[in-house]
């Protein structure tokens, strides 16, 4: 459920078991290319709206974190292939798994996210993109 934050942005609140809220910022992994500096300050600074906002819910039992994912196979992107705007083969060779990833795979990253197992983890920016940001 979607509820307006006091900073104006929306956050992904999930409630747990426990009645602790966890809160997931999903913005897609900063890349460097050039003349989109617009588009990458505003990913950098939904990183630090993590971070900050970690630190300022933390101490009443919200945890913050942010899910950065690479390039999706999602019915945009094959549209977009399939017009010509992009090349599945140069995508797919900028992941060091050679492959785009899946919605169901982000999804397992949200659900881990949320789980106890990751109880101790909290402003962190996640990549889930196939290896993109490790080159």
């Amino acid at each position: 459920m979607l509820e307006p934050e006091p900073h104006g942005l929306e956050l992904h609140r999930l409630q747990s078991h426990r009645r602790r809220r966890r809160h997931l910022l999903l913005p897609r992994w900063p890349r460097r290319n050039p003349g989109r500096a617009a588009y990458h300050a505003t990913k950098h600074g939904v990183i630090g709206l993590t971070k900050s906002a970690a630190l300022e819910y933390g101490a009443r039992g919200v945890r913050v974190n942010a899910v950065c994912p690479g390039t999706i196979a999602t019915p945009m992107v094959d549209t977009m292939i399939a017009k010509g705007e992009l090349d599945r083969t140069h995508m797919e060779s900028g992941q060091a798994i050679d492959r785009l990833g899946t919605a169901e795979e982000i999804a397992q990253a949200v659900l881990w996210l949320c789980s106890p197992g990751a109880g101790y983890v909290t402003g962190i920016a996640l990549p889930v993109d196939g290896g993109y940001t490790a080159r």
